[in-house]
């Protein structure tokens, strides 16, 4: 029983297939599973929904059109027309984001965005690709992100320390942002229906369930919300961080 209501079990990691090569563990687990269930269900939008080209689109045509539309109207908006070439980059982060947090939702399942070493893996993609191709476009002429223009050069020492800490915090702010949401939202909903069943068998008291009841229901609704802003604020922070190895000066 204590098993089932500790709110942080949901988060653990277990092995399905235990896979052991080099002295290196790299066994299949739950997050493994998950991993897998979201890229298929992320392919199978945009394969399924764009299979009919149809004038006018169902349901799930429009979903995939529209998720189409708002990533890339977010690349032009943050990096510009240049910033193009890393639409498919940037929409697959915010297709695996949204749907590893929509899935995650469901009961019973795996939220692949609270753990840590998954953000932070997808967080240090984003800062390999921006010093990647940093350095690649203009060089040395890249380290200019670190010197802003028009500095009184008596400042220009703390400016450009300042700068440079606040690049380093980059990969970190982006992945502590998006796990700690999720990890919050889950806990907190695991918390409130542990409640709710807690007082359904209380005899006398489950006259109020139906009050942290309503809170769950509201609490779920609002996880949605966050799930999908979760996957936008992670995108379009992307779309930020790669205008800067595109138009490296201030």
């Amino acid at each position: 029983m204590a098993e089932k209501t500790d709110p942080i079990h949901q988060f653990a990691i277990t092995p399905i297939r235990e896979i052991h090569l080099f002295g290196l563990d790299l066994s299949f687990t739950n997050a493994s599973l998950f991993m897998v269930i979201v890229a298929l269900c992320g392919a199978a939008l945009m394969i399924v929904g764009t299979a009919r080209k149809s004038v006018v689109p169902g349901r799930l045509q429009s979903a995939a059109e529209m998720t189409y539309e708002l990533v890339a109207n977010t690349v032009r908006m943050s990096a510009g027309t240049a910033g193009m070439k890393f639409f498919p980059f940037v929409f697959s982060l915010f297709i695996f984001v949204l749907f590893s947090n929509l899935v995650g939702l469901v009961p019973y399942t795996f939220t692949v965005t609270s753990q840590i070493a998954v953000t932070f893996a997808l967080a240090m993609t984003v800062i390999s690709v921006v010093l990647i191709y940093g350095f690649m476009k203009h060089g040395k002429h890249f380290l200019d992100l670190f010197v802003p223009s028009g500095v009184s050069p008596a400042l220009l020492p703390f400016i450009v320390m300042i700068e440079v800490i606040s690049f380093i915090s980059r990969p970190i702010s982006l992945s502590v942002r998006l796990f700690a949401n999720m990890l919050a939202g889950h806990i907190t909903l695991k918390v409130l229906g542990g409640f709710v069943a807690s007082l359904l068998g209380a005899g006398a008291f489950a006259i109020i369930a139906p009050l942290p009841l309503a809170g769950v229901v509201v609490l779920t609704a609002f996880e949605l919300l966050v799930a999908v802003l979760q996957a936008y604020v992670f995108a379009i922070l992307t779309c930020v961080y790669l205008n800067d190895a595109i138009h490296p000066g201030h």
